[in-house]
């Protein structure tokens, strides 16, 4: 399958139904973490999917492995705070695992597709220095 976008991007995909059981799950969290570890597992799930497109909407391929990166960095920060949600008993210990294998699968997808990239930037790469020799 041809990928025209970054909606069509499984990964993206994925991430998307991250943001939704990030906000499922920060619904039965205390009142008081509104503003406080809710709020920040929410801002970090967004980032997830935001940085895959807006890496993938970019000219070049470096850059967008630099936006892959950074949502790599904000899933991460995901895993953290899902585990101090299941410390704080905020999550069950089985709402927890699952969340995490998600979180893993979506890791997985994204080294699996900055691997690729980083395949074509050397092979584009090579292809430059052929041409230029």
């Amino acid at each position: 399958m041809q990928v025209s976008g970054f909606k069509d991007l499984l990964v993206w995909q994925k991430s998307m139904d991250l943001v939704e059981e990030i906000y499922s799950v920060t619904k039965n969290f205390p009142k008081d973490e509104l503003y406080g570890l809710s709020s920040q597992i929410k801002r970090c799930a967004i980032s997830v999917p935001s940085n895959i497109a807006e890496g993938s909407s970019k000219k070049s391929t470096k850059e967008f492995i630099r936006f892959l990166n950074i949502s790599y960095g904000s899933l991460s920060e995901i895993e953290t705070q899902i585990l101090i949600a299941q410390r704080l008993k905020f999550l069950s210990d089985e709402c927890a695992k699952g969340i995490l294998e998600n979180i893993h699968e979506i890791g997985r997808m994204m080294n699996g597709l900055r691997n690729s990239l980083k395949n074509k930037l050397n092979s584009e790469h090579r292809t430059l220095e052929t041409e230029n020799a």
